[in-house]
Protein backbone atom coordinates (compact mmCIF):
# COMPACT_ATOMS: atom_id res chain seq x y z
CA UNK A 1 0.00 0.00 0.00
CA UNK A 2 0.82 3.92 -0.21
CA UNK A 3 2.16 5.48 2.84
CA UNK A 4 1.19 8.83 2.44
CA UNK A 5 2.79 9.78 6.18
CA UNK A 6 6.66 8.75 4.72
CA UNK A 7 5.95 11.07 1.48
CA UNK A 8 4.62 13.46 3.55
CA UNK A 9 8.11 12.89 5.78
CA UNK A 10 10.03 12.86 2.85
CA UNK A 11 8.79 16.51 1.66
CA UNK A 12 8.89 17.66 4.96
CA UNK A 13 12.78 17.01 4.85
CA UNK A 14 13.02 18.56 1.20
CA UNK A 15 10.79 21.92 2.96
CA UNK A 16 13.47 22.29 5.48
CA UNK A 17 16.60 21.76 3.24
CA UNK A 18 15.05 24.92 1.22
CA UNK A 19 14.58 26.67 4.15
CA UNK A 20 17.88 25.95 5.28
CA UNK A 21 19.69 27.52 1.64
CA UNK A 22 17.03 30.47 2.54
CA UNK A 23 18.80 31.21 5.41
CA UNK A 24 22.10 31.37 3.90
CA UNK A 25 21.09 34.45 1.87
CA UNK A 26 22.08 37.62 3.33
CA UNK A 27 19.47 40.50 4.02
CA UNK A 28 19.64 43.68 5.39
CA UNK A 29 20.08 42.31 8.64
CA UNK A 30 22.77 40.35 10.33
CA UNK A 31 21.57 36.37 10.88
CA UNK A 32 23.78 33.72 13.06
CA UNK A 33 22.77 31.53 9.65
CA UNK A 34 24.87 33.85 7.33
CA UNK A 35 27.96 32.53 9.29
CA UNK A 36 27.18 29.50 11.00
CA UNK A 37 28.34 27.16 7.82
CA UNK A 38 31.48 29.16 6.98
CA UNK A 39 34.40 26.65 7.49
CA UNK A 40 37.46 27.35 9.29
CA UNK A 41 40.71 25.77 9.27
CA UNK A 42 42.07 25.77 12.85
CA UNK A 43 44.22 23.89 15.15
CA UNK A 44 47.32 23.99 12.95
CA UNK A 45 45.63 23.28 9.87
CA UNK A 46 44.74 19.93 11.27
CA UNK A 47 40.80 20.69 11.73
CA UNK A 48 38.19 21.83 9.77
CA UNK A 49 35.35 22.62 11.25
CA UNK A 50 32.24 25.16 10.68
CA UNK A 51 31.95 28.30 13.00
CA UNK A 52 28.98 27.15 14.72
CA UNK A 53 30.91 24.21 16.13
CA UNK A 54 33.74 26.31 17.28
CA UNK A 55 31.31 29.26 18.86
CA UNK A 56 28.41 30.73 19.94
CA UNK A 57 26.71 33.33 17.26
CA UNK A 58 24.60 36.08 18.60
CA UNK A 59 23.02 38.84 16.78
CA UNK A 60 24.21 42.97 18.78
CA UNK A 61 21.62 44.80 16.63
CA UNK A 62 20.77 44.47 12.66
CA UNK A 63 24.20 44.60 11.50
CA UNK A 64 26.39 43.22 13.61
CA UNK A 65 27.16 39.52 15.22
CA UNK A 66 28.94 38.72 18.05
CA UNK A 67 31.08 35.86 17.61
CA UNK A 68 32.52 33.89 20.99
CA UNK A 69 34.92 31.05 20.91
CA UNK A 70 34.33 28.24 22.92
CA UNK A 71 38.29 27.73 23.08
CA UNK A 72 40.45 31.19 22.53
CA UNK A 73 42.90 29.59 20.81
CA UNK A 74 40.94 29.37 17.94
CA UNK A 75 40.22 33.10 17.90
CA UNK A 76 42.63 33.93 15.19
CA UNK A 77 41.58 31.14 12.77
CA UNK A 78 37.73 32.67 13.33
CA UNK A 79 38.33 35.88 12.15
CA UNK A 80 40.64 35.10 9.51
CA UNK A 81 37.63 32.83 8.00
CA UNK A 82 34.94 36.00 8.49
CA UNK A 83 37.50 38.04 6.65
CA UNK A 84 37.82 35.92 3.83
CA UNK A 85 34.30 34.61 3.53
CA UNK A 86 32.57 36.23 0.27
CA UNK A 87 30.24 37.93 2.54
CA UNK A 88 32.16 40.91 3.08
CA UNK A 89 32.16 41.16 6.59
CA UNK A 90 33.86 43.73 8.93
CA UNK A 91 35.80 41.77 11.05
CA UNK A 92 36.98 43.45 14.61
CA UNK A 93 38.87 41.44 17.22
CA UNK A 94 37.94 42.71 21.60
CA UNK A 95 39.91 40.04 23.95
CA UNK A 96 37.77 36.70 22.67
CA UNK A 97 35.04 38.33 21.11
CA UNK A 98 34.62 38.92 17.52
CA UNK A 99 31.91 40.93 15.99
CA UNK A 100 31.22 40.68 12.75
CA UNK A 101 29.49 44.20 10.90
CA UNK A 102 27.67 43.31 7.30
CA UNK A 103 27.83 45.82 4.92
CA UNK A 104 24.59 47.92 3.76
CA UNK A 105 22.98 45.67 0.76
CA UNK A 106 23.32 47.66 -2.87
CA UNK A 107 20.22 47.41 -5.32
CA UNK A 108 22.45 45.58 -7.63
CA UNK A 109 23.08 42.40 -4.30
CA UNK A 110 19.80 42.69 -3.39
CA UNK A 111 18.52 41.69 -6.83
CA UNK A 112 21.53 39.39 -6.77
CA UNK A 113 20.31 37.54 -3.99
CA UNK A 114 16.27 37.28 -5.29
CA UNK A 115 17.63 35.24 -8.55
CA UNK A 116 19.63 33.19 -5.65
CA UNK A 117 16.31 32.80 -4.06
CA UNK A 118 14.69 32.04 -7.03
CA UNK A 119 17.10 29.48 -7.93
CA UNK A 120 16.98 27.61 -4.18
CA UNK A 121 12.86 27.44 -4.49
CA UNK A 122 12.93 26.11 -7.99
CA UNK A 123 15.52 23.69 -6.86
CA UNK A 124 13.13 22.84 -3.87
CA UNK A 125 10.20 22.41 -5.83
CA UNK A 126 11.64 20.39 -8.08
CA UNK A 127 13.29 17.72 -5.45
CA UNK A 128 9.30 17.86 -4.83
CA UNK A 129 8.45 16.82 -8.29
CA UNK A 130 10.71 14.15 -8.17
CA UNK A 131 8.85 12.75 -4.92
CA UNK A 132 5.60 13.08 -6.20
CA UNK A 133 6.80 11.53 -9.51
CA UNK A 134 7.84 8.43 -7.67
CA UNK A 135 5.24 7.97 -5.71
CA UNK A 136 2.80 8.36 -8.16
CA UNK A 137 5.19 5.62 -10.47
CA UNK A 138 4.82 3.46 -7.20
CA UNK A 139 0.70 3.73 -7.49
CA UNK A 140 1.06 3.17 -11.37
CA UNK A 141 2.67 -0.54 -10.61
CA UNK A 142 0.37 -1.09 -7.43
CA UNK A 143 -2.67 -0.41 -10.01
CA UNK A 144 -0.74 -2.71 -12.72
CA UNK A 145 -0.03 -5.60 -10.65
CA UNK A 146 -4.15 -5.71 -9.84
CA UNK A 147 -3.12 -4.20 -5.73
CA UNK A 148 -5.09 -1.37 -5.82
CA UNK A 149 -8.71 -1.13 -7.30
CA UNK A 150 -8.94 2.00 -10.08
CA UNK A 151 -10.73 4.34 -7.13
CA UNK A 152 -8.10 3.91 -4.96
CA UNK A 153 -5.86 4.65 -7.52
CA UNK A 154 -7.50 7.53 -8.09
CA UNK A 155 -7.97 8.21 -4.92
CA UNK A 156 -4.39 8.29 -4.13
CA UNK A 157 -3.03 10.23 -6.57
CA UNK A 158 -5.63 12.71 -5.57
CA UNK A 159 -4.23 12.46 -1.95
CA UNK A 160 -0.89 12.70 -3.34
CA UNK A 161 -1.16 16.06 -4.98
CA UNK A 162 -2.88 17.54 -2.59
CA UNK A 163 -0.36 16.86 -0.48
CA UNK A 164 2.60 18.10 -2.91
CA UNK A 165 0.04 21.18 -3.40
CA UNK A 166 0.40 21.92 0.17
CA UNK A 167 4.50 21.70 0.35
CA UNK A 168 4.67 23.90 -2.57
CA UNK A 169 2.64 26.78 -1.32
CA UNK A 170 4.88 26.49 1.50
CA UNK A 171 8.40 26.85 -0.13
CA UNK A 172 6.40 30.09 -2.00
CA UNK A 173 5.59 31.61 1.49
CA UNK A 174 8.82 30.67 2.38
CA UNK A 175 10.29 32.80 -0.39
CA UNK A 176 7.59 35.82 -0.54
CA UNK A 177 8.88 36.10 3.32
CA UNK A 178 12.41 36.04 2.27
CA UNK A 179 11.98 38.33 -0.45
CA UNK A 180 10.39 41.04 1.41
CA UNK A 181 13.43 41.10 4.39
CA UNK A 182 16.14 41.41 1.28
CA UNK A 183 13.98 44.13 -0.07
CA UNK A 184 13.78 45.63 2.61
CA UNK A 185 16.15 48.22 3.27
Amino acid sequence: MIDLNSFRQKLQTHLERTKNNFASIRTGRASSALVENIQVTTYGGSATLKVIELASITSEGPQTLLITPFDQSVTQDLEKALRESSLGFSVSVSGTQIRAKTPPLTQEQRQKYGKLLSQFSEEGRESLRRERDEIRKSIKDQFDQKELTEDQKYRFEEDVDKVNKEFNEKIEEAKKRKEHEIMTI
